[in-house]
């Protein structure tokens, strides 16, 4: 095992009709299918999507930060 790591962030959105917590599980559950190493991840925006007047759902941006393998 190496004694530094290399890290890169990548940014996605998760959407909810429940929660904001559960646009970020959305959001995790979604990348960690091809994204590996993933470690961190950081709130960049939060807002929602009105359908008539009403919330529809809840929409998060995300930071993930993933180490690079091998590092």
């Amino acid at each position: 095992m190496s004694d530094h790591h290399t890290y890169r962030k990548t940014e996605v959105v998760g959407s909810s009709k429940k929660s904001i917590e559960g646009a970020i599980e959305n959001a995790l559950a979604e990348c960690a299918k091809t994204v590996r190493h993933m470690e961190w991840f950081e709130v960049t925006e939060t807002r929602g999507h009105i359908v008539d007047g009403k919330l529809g759902h809840y929409q998060v941006s995300l930071k993930v930060g993933f180490r690079v393998e091998g590092s």
